[in-house]
């Protein structure tokens, strides 16, 4: 579900990316190559072609099919053992049912365990998607890895990590949390006794309004991220021996980022964002449920 619905929105995926740290660079903080959507992707395809515009994805993909089953299996499997907790010190014949509250922390403590299992495969996904075809300085996935730990220690993987796991609590978590609650207002209204009831396009909906609503309290720390993983790499200087601009954390990365272009800056790529996150999210969500019916996985969480 995850590599399916990644690729579909690949080239926005990275444009969304080039928007967030093109700002970084000494060659494009005063004059930036991307300014729009649509520019955005008219300038990859003419500079890049459409190889260039999935540039990143097969990382993508390789990070992203782990990233999705750890993230799902962890979630289903905290609610069933919370499930059973509540089941065990409910009254007999009462109805039990998990809160919002309690999902969006199911939802961020799967989104912790799948994001940290998988990290350091999403700093090379950073890196191979910034880079320009004219002057690449990976040649691929695992050239990129091996490059990053010579050059710049092991710990590089995980530049970035730290925003990561505090923005899991709002995207993930409100993911889970707000797609459960709306299926099960869904079959509440409707009278459906279970959610394979629910139409599927109506499960594109709450997918939908899921993860945007993640998207847009979490993105500011995704923008942070995105520029502590490019943070000093000569790769996105724009010229031979010039880094990109060094942070020497979080915390600076967000004083200095609202302090050179102000707090929209922490916003920047959210429209790309926002166009990708309908299909992408929806996608995911459906397709993993739709391949659970198909393999006779009978088992939901509301149940």
């Amino acid at each position: 579900a995850g590599g399916i619905s990644r690729t579909a929105v690949a080239p926005l995926e990275r444009l969304k990316i080039l928007l967030q740290v093109q700002h970084t660079s000494p060659a494009c903080s005063s004059n930036p190559k991307y300014t729009g959507v649509w520019q955005g992707l008219r300038l990859m395809a003419q500079r890049e072609g459409l190889r260039g515009m999935f540039k990143g994805n097969g990382a993508n993909c390789l990070r992203i099919v782990p990233n999705s089953a750890v993230k799902f299996l962890t979630y289903e499997q905290t609610t069933r053992v919370w499930m059973n907790f509540r089941r065990d010190r409910s009254q007999p014949g009462e109805e039990v049912k998990l809160s919002a509250y309690e999902r969006l922390g199911a939802g961020a403590a799967a989104g912790i365990v799948a994001m940290s299992a998988t990290y350091s495969l999403d700093m090379v996904r950073g890196r191979l998607t910034v880079q320009e075809s004219g002057k690449p300085q990976y040649r691929g996935i695992w050239h990129a890895a091996t490059t990053i730990i010579r050059t710049e220690g092991v710990l590089a993987l995980y530049k970035g990590w730290l925003p990561s796991v505090i923005g899991v609590v709002p995207y993930v978590g409100l993911n889970f949390a707000v797609y459960e609650t709306l299926k099960a207002e869904i079959c509440h209204y409707s009278n459906y006794k279970n959610e394979q009831d629910i139409h599927i396009l109506a499960r594109l909906g709450c997918g939908a309004i899921a993860g945007s609503i993640g998207q847009t309290v979490a993105y500011p720390l995704d923008v942070v991220r995105r520029r502590l993983q490019m943070s000093g790499w000569e790769g996105h200087g724009g010229a031979a021996g010039v880094p990109s601009v060094a942070y020497r954390g979080m915390g600076d990365c967000f004083v200095r980022t609202v302090q050179e272009e102000g707090v929209l800056a922490l916003f920047k790529g959210l429209w790309p964002n926002y166009i990708k996150v309908v299909p992408s999210i929806a996608i995911a969500f459906v397709t993993y449920e739709q391949v659970k019916i198909i393999l006779g996985v009978t088992f939901k969480v509301s149940d």
